[in-house]
């Protein structure tokens, strides 16, 4: 049994995260509800990321709103899809993506910048999934609508002028956690498989056993105390957290899922769980590649523009998509 070391009560000196990085995660952490200045709770945590910072502008990408169905019984679900306006003469792979927010908060609007950067840097149709959030709604029901919008994504591939074969899914935080879990739900349900997962700093394990979470705990933003805060709204009084749905991390058979990215910063509580996922994934023979950031802290790709690492993982993201997807054909 893994028991977990104590957690660091302020950053570690020396600072590992770089000057540029310090500056902006001491900023973002100064205007954020902290569970060390106070209980937390969702509406807060909402208006704290409802400002729609993560719009960018950005050329070469139309964006679109609408509605899919949702699971059966479930309401529809709100998506957007980023269009990368560059010609193709063939179809294009296709992005089903979930945003973070500990399964809580955020948006379409709070990820609108990375969809649309991911769009142009792969040449893929992007559709991010506005999934249902806890408390009011808790597990399974974000995962059952990423699941439901991915199989309608597959199904629906031609209409939106891409290949049912190259659809990919991917998310950060416990939006990776959802994406992960996809590929899960679609191998035991018989459903289209993914063909590639695209997990940015992702959430997989409640347990939150890794010595990155007892020594990145606290000063790089976003706290072991957040993330514990958050299982328990996603979960609830009555949730099972070892479900493999719920905890990808701790899925007994990891066989026959798609190729994987994990992109993970040095300076995040999560790290060692993705660590830990990916090489659970080269055991059962899937390819795992992760690109790791030295200097960075969870959620810094919200910096992209302003921080340099940020650029450079979301364009090495975005290659990899290419590679594995293939690029629309021009």
């Amino acid at each position: 049994m893994n028991t977990p070391r104590p957690p660091a009560t302020e950053p570690r000196s020396p600072d590992p995260l770089t000057p540029a990085a310090r500056q902006i995660c001491d900023a973002m952490a100064a205007t954020f509800p902290d569970p060390a200045r106070g209980p937390l709770d969702a509406g807060s945590l909402r208006r704290a990321t409802g400002s729609g910072a993560g719009r960018l502008p950005r050329e070469g990408v139309a964006a679109t709103d609408r509605s899919i169905p949702g699971p059966p019984g479930s309401p529809a679900l709100p998506v957007r899809l980023y269009r990368p306006e560059a010609e193709a003469n063939g179809p294009r792979p296709l992005l089903v993506f979930f945003h973070g927010g500990g399964w809580v908060m955020c948006d379409l609007d709070t990820h609108d910048g990375l969809c649309r950067e991911l769009a142009v840097l792969s040449g893929a149709l992007v559709m991010s999934v506005d999934y249902r959030r806890a408390p009011e709604d808790r597990f399974p029901a974000a995962a059952e609508d990423a699941y439901a919008a991915t199989q309608w994504a597959v199904e629906q591939a031609a209409e939106l002028g891409c290949d049912p074969g190259r659809v990919a899914v991917g998310g950060d935080s416990s939006g990776g956690g959802l994406a992960a879990a996809v590929t899960l739900m679609a191998r035991d349900r018989g459903g289209r498989q993914p063909a590639a997962q695209l997990l940015l700093y992702p959430a997989l394990d409640h347990r939150l056993t890794g010595d990155s979470a007892a020594d990145y705990a606290t000063g790089y933003f976003h706290t072991t105390a957040h993330m514990r805060w958050y299982w328990e709204q996603y979960l609830g009084p009555g949730g099972d957290p070892a479900h493999p749905y719920a905890s990808p991390g701790l899925a007994p058979d990891l066989t026959g899922l798609p190729p994987a990215l994990l992109v993970l910063p040095e300076c995040d509580p999560l790290r060692d769980e993705g660590r830990a996922y990916a090489a659970a994934l080269r055991a059962a023979g899937i390819e795992a590649r992760v690109d790791e950031h030295g200097g960075t802290f969870h959620g810094f790709l919200g910096a992209m523009g302003y921080l340099p690492a940020a650029d450079l993982a979301v364009e090495a993201a975005g290659a990899w998509l290419t590679e594995v997807l293939g690029a629309a054909a021009t």
